[in-house]
């Protein structure tokens, strides 16, 4: 979906933080997903398409089938998302088994709004990224069910359609539009550039006021 050069441009972007802020000036809102949302698993850098899946309550035992397919489904390079019922929270949307079927298609990492199961095999077995709000041991089975894949969810503040840039690291995880992404990419290369710089100006003159007034930044 995305040119090579856009994956490996936004995985030089020294933080999420440059790439949030060139969303607050080209998309003109929030497109930073809620704090709680952390890498859970390691210190990697994610960037790939989302692959969205939705979820819901429910009192059936039922797989979650969507998520199922699309990992097996999604092209390579995928970020899995998925959100629904703000009750996710409870519950692990992702654990080992789901972790094994990601790696063994090649994906980028997941992002949940709910709960992620089953860390010290992650952490031990594939070392694979996984950003989700909550960790806990309960099942999905007799309490949520997937509704559909590849729909517009809402995480937080944050509008994910299908195919939008899912960039994810230390900081956090930010959404880049699909139709802004090469105008994000650009602006947050000259942040990333006039911040290097203004820090050097900092440490050189001894005066963070000196490096706020020239490049009018913090």
């Amino acid at each position: 979906m995305y040119s090579q050069e856009i994956i490996e441009g936004y995985r030089a972007i020294f933080s999420t933080a440059s790439i949030a802020d060139a969303c607050d000036q080209i998309v003109g809102k929030t497109m930073f997903l809620p704090f709680e949302v952390k890498n859970r698993i390691n210190d990697k850098k994610i960037v790939g398409p989302a692959v969205t899946i939705l979820e819901d309550v429910t009192d059936e035992k039922l797989p979650p089938q969507h998520a199922l397919d699309a990992i097996d489904e999604s092209e390579a390079g995928s970020v899995i998302v998925i959100g629904g019922s703000p009750a996710l929270e409870n519950v692990a949307v992702w654990g080992g088994l789901m972790t094994a079927g990601a790696v063994a298609n090649k994906h980028e990492g997941a992002v949940l709004m709910g709960g992620v199961r089953d860390l010290t095999e992650i952490r031990r077995d594939y070392d694979f990224p996984v950003f989700a709000k909550t960790v806990t041991p309960g099942t999905t089975l007799g309490r949520f069910k997937t509704l559909d894949a590849n729909v517009t969810l809402t995480l937080g503040e944050v509008t994910i359609h299908p195919g939008d840039l899912i960039v994810g690291d230390v900081d956090g995880v930010v959404c880049v539009p699909q139709a802004q992404v090469a105008a994000v990419l650009e602006l947050s290369k000259s942040i990333d550039q006039r911040e290097l710089e203004q820090a050097k100006l900092i440490i050189q003159s001894g005066s963070l006021r000196e490096g706020l007034a020239k490049y009018g930044r913090i």
